[in-house]
């Protein structure tokens, strides 16, 4: 396994090759990949293109790189099949959350309202001939976090298809990507958190090949208020954090796929991420802590992916 810090999160990639000598330098091409990617579509960095086109916005169009247009192109079909609730334009509500976990300081109503102005993928002006785009108002922001990070995952596996490396997974911060099973198993071995915790996984494990699986919950980042904790994941449409105590996990075929659903069904109302995620051949997995008990609900397809504990765990 190779393990270097990329994009706030440790990305891990694990292959299998017959030729060991090349395996660090098939490694190492990998991370300068996701570093490339990266300076697209980081609103961390301020060179980014994602940056660049942050700072025009109010002022003029800009063009974006084929990566960029075919990640907004998803990002758009992402917003209209989640009902609005996955939507890239959140980028002023996520920085004002941010600074808020940061310094331990809930944000006021009027921030949150002022910041909820500025967001709506409808807004955005999309040139797909002339490959730009344009935020009209100043102080929009985009923010990729929710399929980036999927995106990049599922980037890496294709790459090394390309080289001839069919067994691999690529974990950029738990959402992960995977070809084949390694090493004639069944599939790769992927533990689920138990919902309010870092560390303990439910008994069984999901055992997957060819697909992408992302999990989202609140355990790591959230600010509280009066006893309720506000998750990093926030309601395009009401400007704050979502407050239910939900673990969800996507099983989908594509890391974008997987990643932006995995956002979307923390907001959306049970019933209704269940539909969204069988709509875009996903299964999902939602559970939840009602008076201490854990509660689950999921697709029907779901269970068809949970195995005895491997020897291959991840």
């Amino acid at each position: 396994m190779f393990t270097e810090t990329k994009m706030g999160s440790p990305f891990n990639l694990i292959f299998v090759t017959n030729d060991a000598t090349k395996a660090n330098g098939i490694a190492q091409n990998c991370f300068k990949l996701i570093d490339s990617l990266s300076q697209i579509f980081s609103d961390y960095d301020s060179t980014s293109e994602v940056s660049k086109i942050n700072a025009n916005a109010g002022i003029s169009p800009v063009a974006m790189t084929p990566a960029m247009l075919n990640l907004v192109r998803l990002s758009q079909q992402a917003y209209i099949k989640s009902h609005g609730s996955y939507d890239i334009t959140i980028g002023p509500l996520s920085l004002l959350w941010r600074k808020a976990r940061k310094k331990k300081e809930f944000p006021t109503d009027s921030a949150i309202a002022a910041a909820q102005k500025l967001v709506g993928f409808h807004r955005l002006t999309i040139d797909h001939l002339k490959s730009t785009i344009f935020l009209p108002q100043k102080g929009m922001k985009l923010d990729f976090g929710g399929i980036g990070k999927g995106y990049i995952a599922q980037w890496v596996i294709d790459y090394l298809k390309k080289r001839g490396i069919d067994e691999a997974l690529a974990d950029a911060g738990g959402d992960i990507t995977m070809s084949s099973a390694p090493l004639d198993t069944k599939g790769w071995s992927v533990g689920v958190n138990i919902p309010e915790t870092t560390d303990d996984l439910l008994s069984k494990k999901l055992q997957l090949a060819n697909i992408s699986v992302a999990t989202s919950g609140d355990v790591y980042q959230y600010i509280e208020k009066n006893g309720l904790k506000y998750s990093h994941i926030i309601d395009p449409k009401t400007g704050y954090g979502v407050t239910s105590l939900r673990n969800v996990t996507v099983i989908a075929p594509l890391g974008a796929t997987a990643d932006w659903l995995a956002t979307a069904c923390s907001i959306l109302p049970i019933n209704l991420a269940k539909k969204v995620a069988q709509e875009n051949h996903a299964q999902l997995l939602i559970s939840t802590l009602q008076n201490g008990k854990i509660k689950f609900y999921s697709t029907s397809g779901f269970k068809k992916y949970w195995a005895p504990i491997s020897t291959n765990q991840h």
